[in-house]
């Protein structure tokens, strides 16, 4: 990456694209509904069961024009998805402007380990142990989906859940590699804890992207 690059990404008209595509959203509230995909690369969290590792260096990645990706995404979908990697990692401020512009509502997935940027209409809050999310994003999160892996997360999704608003929807969400040992101790979970909703991987299981 040369210095003018480096200018270019750091104002946000660049940005390293990992992928970008049209299916089906496959976890949370917006289960199902057709949206736009646009993941970013870049992440430091280094969650050791992420499922997309390859996302983590943006060097991997090339740049792309913030204004273009929002120009093709826009023509597929007026629902759009940020994701990662950590898509905060980056500014999002030109893209989404360019993307409300053309008439989209944005959806964000976000560990919330970065400082907020952009115009976000719906943000997926997805804490992870290994990098915390910054304290001004608990109050505007609008669903809080823990990834459990372990006994251990259940604690910790309760005590994440405790900083949310009481209207930010509570999800639990299995590692996939571990979904059937962990899934029967999500539901008995739920069952004592009626707040929570399971969340589950259903584009895995309709082997789309």
């Amino acid at each position: 990456m040369n210095k003018e690059q480096d200018i270019l990404l750091k104002e946000g008209k660049m940005l390293p694209v990992m992928e970008h595509f049209y299916t089906l959203q496959g976890e949370g509230a917006h289960t199902g509904k057709a949206a736009y995909f646009i993941r970013l690369g870049g992440c430091d969290v280094g969650c050791h069961w992420c499922d997309v590792k390859e996302s983590w260096d943006p060097k991997l990645h090339p740049l792309m024009d913030a204004v273009e990706i929002a120009e093709t995404a826009a023509k597929h979908c007026k629902t759009i998805v940020l994701t990662g990697g950590e898509p905060l990692t980056w500014n999002l401020e030109i893209l989404t402007s360019k993307l409300k512009e053309l008439g989209c509502t944005i959806h964000i997935e976000t560990s919330g380990a970065y400082p907020m940027s952009g115009q976000l209409d719906w943000i997926t809050l997805s804490p992870k142990k290994t990098g915390l999310p910054k304290e001004e994003i608990y109050q505007k999160a609008h669903e809080l989906k823990v990834i459990v892996f372990n006994h251990h997360d259940f604690t910790f999704a309760q005590e994440q859940a405790a900083k949310v608003s009481e209207n930010c929807k509570l999800y639990l969400q299995s590692e996939w590699s571990k979904r059937d040992d962990i899934y029967p101790k999500i539901t008995d979970f739920i069952l004592e804890h009626p707040e929570w909703q399971a969340s589950v991987q259903t584009h895995k299981y309709l082997n789309i992207p």
